[in-house]
């Protein structure tokens, strides 16, 4: 069979023993010889005439190779699958923490006003005749007024964010 098979690959590619021997750096007897019947190659030589002829060994020496390529391709698409599935859970739940986050930062930003609007700016009665009360009270002041700024962007950027990554369906 291993010789019925170098000589039927070898005419496929369109290769006369001597081409395919000096391929081998053999001489065209051995080739000869293989096609016969008459003596085998070793591993060594098995491997280089699969380079040659750009053929699996396995196919060289005779065995069906079709069927294993369709359970080949049947495992991959069973990886791609199993893949596509890791990739979908991922997504979902980076979507979920997201949507979550959001929803917690409107609610953060809601608490702080309402903590501000019950306290009603208590640092406006401080005395500011003594340096570590008017550094403090300044450094309230500059942040209430940052968060009354910033706050009413987040929120709205926070709304928008929740409404974006709520699970549909």
């Amino acid at each position: 069979m291993l010789n019925e098979n170098i000589r039927t690959i070898r005419k496929s590619k369109g290769l006369s023993q001597e081409e395919l021997a000096i391929k081998l750096h053999v001489v065209r007897q051995t080739i000869s010889k293989w096609e016969q019947g008459l003596s085998v190659p070793d591993a060594d030589m098995l491997l280089s005439l699969s380079e040659v002829f750009e053929t699996p060994v396995s196919t060289l020496l005779g065995e069906q190779i079709a069927e294993p390529e369709a359970d080949g391709l049947k495992a991959l698409a069973e990886k791609l699958e199993v893949l596509n599935l890791q990739l979908a859970r991922r997504k979902a739940a980076r979507q979920k923490a997201l949507h979550w986050l959001f929803i917690l930062l409107c609610v953060g930003i809601a608490a702080v006003f309402a903590a501000l609007m019950v306290l009603n700016s208590p640092y406006r009665g401080w005395d500011y005749g003594h340096p570590e009360t008017a550094v403090m009270g300044v450094l309230v002041h500059a942040m209430e007024w940052l968060f009354v700024r910033t706050a009413p962007l987040l929120l709205a950027g926070g709304i928008v964010g929740a409404y974006l990554t709520r699970r549909k369906g």
